[in-house]
């Protein structure tokens, strides 16, 4: 039960785990071969995640972690799985799936999975695509690989990199996709004759806090399960600036970075937080229990 909202459905925590410099809006300034020479600042990041959340409480969430990160920094998925939470696939490479074919798609779930899992010492089950650029081909991979949900899809046409997944419902939070195998989409909120992406990112950053908490008290008030996500970068405002980032990219990465620790903050107090694995658990306990009656 999240306070102040009765009959709530759960809420949902999730972490990408990325550095900064990984971010699509980034990529026409800082080439892909730059990585290794970058200042990488997720570490510190993702402490001060882990901080705050083991400041509010018995908070567990679900992170996201980029391959890339953790063959570097395998000390971070091992803090992040000591502290009690679910560890998740964001991919190896942080490529969109635009860009990949069923093959190196393919090769790089593969990577990822087995990485986390060794360091993390559980077995992953879940995955969300960089930038949300899900495809429907991705699916089957995803399930045959072993994974038991993707959290990737916006019911929303909001954003140029999202991913379409056919027969999703905007109300349908937990969707069975194939068989055994789910998709967990990000929140979003009907607003007149609009969707709106409500899960997180931009849209958290720069909405008036109490709007942005309205609409998330509103989907809880509906019975529908609340799906947030957040970066780890989010919370630093001092990361670099390169130069000639184009205005809308750049509006994009660093609207609202100042206030964003401050609204995390908030969040974590102003509802009560769970997994991707249990609300998947819930969801299915909630049909088993449906059709047994």
């Amino acid at each position: 039960m999240t306070p102040g909202v009765p009959n709530a459905g759960p809420a949902v925590m999730s972490v990408d785990v990325e550095d900064w410099f990984h971010v699509e809006n980034l990529k026409s300034v800082i080439d892909r071969d730059s990585w290794n020479r970058q200042s990488s600042r997720v570490e510190r990041n993702v402490d001060r995640l882990l901080e705050l959340m083991a400041g509010h409480g018995d908070i567990r969430c679900t992170w996201f972690i980029l391959g890339w990160v953790a063959a570097r920094w395998p000390q971070v998925v091992s803090r992040i799985a000591e502290a009690g939470h679910e560890i998740a696939s964001h991919g190896y490479g942080h490529d969109l799936l635009d860009d990949h074919s069923p093959e190196s798609f393919k090769a790089d779930v593969q990577r990822s999975k087995r990485l986390l899992e060794d360091i993390g010492g559980a077995e992953v089950n879940g995955y969300r695509a960089p930038s949300f650029s899900i495809k429907e081909w991705a699916l089957p991979i995803l399930r045959d690989e072993g994974f038991e949900y993707d959290s990737s899809f916006f019911p929303t046409a909001g954003h140029d990199r999202y991913g379409r997944l056919e027969g999703i419902a905007p109300n349908h939070a937990v969707a069975e996709v194939l068989p055994g195998f789910f998709e967990i989409s990000i929140s979003s909120m009907s607003l007149a004759s609009v969707t709106l992406p409500w899960g997180g990112g931009g849209y958290f950053r720069l909405l008036p806090y109490p709007i942005f908490r309205a609409g998330a008290r509103r989907i809880l008030r509906s019975g529908r399960p609340y799906v947030f996500y957040i970066h780890p970068w989010e919370l630093d405002p001092d990361q670099p600036r390169p130069k000639g980032l184009p205005p809308m990219y750049r509006f994009r990465h660093y609207v609202g970075l100042r206030r964003c620790e401050g609204r995390f903050r908030s969040l974590l107090v102003d509802f009560s937080w769970t997994t991707m694995a249990e609300l998947l658990r819930h969801s299915r306990a909630t049909v088993e229990g449906t059709a047994g009656a």
